[in-house]
């Protein structure tokens, strides 16, 4: 079976350690086989690559967390990427964590993890949703109750998670607001209906929801950007994870922090549906041939990316 696997761990060159090859191909008692038409990429496969939660008596292990394709009786499925994992602390891990991941020619999974996917969403799409996207519906709809808001906040313009974030959030409606330093990263998230501003600058109102990906240079101005009762929602620190806080903000304020990871199969079920109203569509930044998963790989690892990568079989 044709796979993109991690062969080595390169914490300062992880893309030396990336090995696309035949491995072979099992299925644990109570799983079952997919054929996987599209995968998408993840910095989680960068920093895997690089050791971070993948040791090495692990390896070889096949990278990718997200995978759309066709299960044992011809179903088209998304595969929802949590397993149950009582050996981790989290108590799950993600595919290419502890289980062989989705960038190869088939998957074993769970027969519980596979979403059935709706009509009019294609396998490259349906590819983009299990962990960058559903991990911005998750911080959206259920730990920042963005149905109460009227404005939300971005931080970082281009990834996954935080284009996903305002698509969706334009889509319910909501002034939205997104930084970045990139003149072109702004101009194209105006594109998705955003208001885009430099990194920092001042809002022309307070939000009640900010999305927080980036970390130490820009929690900071999340709190300062902040209304009364607002909900900043941190699910990683790509630029650093030793904020500062101003707790005499919080407290005079009344903020709400509040750490996200990933989400349900019923919010992935409901993401898809979303998708399939046309309320919101994936951003692709780009898509490649299983050939040319090296390249795809590269695209990521260079910065430049705006929304999701995407590896099709």
């Amino acid at each position: 079976m044709r796979a993109a696997y991690a062969s080595a761990l390169h914490p300062d060159a992880p893309l030396e350690g990336l090995t696309v090859g035949d491995l072979p191909f099992s299925v644990p008692e109570g799983w079952v086989p997919v054929d996987v038409r599209a995968s998408s990429l993840n910095h989680h496969d960068i920093w895997s690559l690089r050791g971070v939660g993948l040791p090495a008596d692990r390896l070889p292990m096949i990278l990718g967390c997200d995978a759309a394709g066709v299960d044992p009786d011809g179903n088209e499925v998304v595969v929802y990427p949590v397993v149950e994992d009582k050996a981790d602390p989290r108590g799950f891990s993600l595919f290419s964590e502890r289980h062989p991941g989705t960038l190869a020619e088939r998957l074993a999974a769970p027969r519980e993890n596979l979403i059935p996917l709706p009509a009019g969403v294609s396998f490259a799409e349906a590819a983009c949703l299990p962990t960058a996207w559903l991990t911005a519906y998750h911080m959206l709809f259920t730990r920042g109750r963005v149905a109460e808001a009227g404005s939300v906040l971005v931080q970082g313009a281009g990834g996954g998670v935080s284009t996903a974030a305002v698509a969706l959030a334009v889509g319910l409606g909501k002034r939205v607001y997104v930084t970045s330093r990139d003149p072109g990263k702004r101009e194209r998230i105006a594109e998705l209906g955003a208001t885009a501003v430099e990194s920092g600058a001042r809002l022309p109102e307070r939000v009640d929801v900010v999305v927080e990906s980036v970390g130490t240079p820009t929690f900071e101005h999340s709190m300062k950007c902040s209304a009364p009762g607002a909900r900043i929602v941190v699910c990683g620190a790509t630029a650093g994870h030793l904020a500062q806080v101003d707790l005499r903000r919080v407290f005079a304020m009344q903020l709400e922090i509040l750490g996200s990871s990933m989400g349900t199969p019923d919010e992935l079920s409901a993401l898809l549906e979303l998708v399939a109203s046309g309320k919101a569509r994936p951003v692709i930044d780009s898509t490649f041939a299983f050939g040319a998963v090296g390249e795809a790989f590269a695209r990521l690892a260079d910065g430049a990316v705006f929304g999701k990568v995407v590896v099709e079989f």
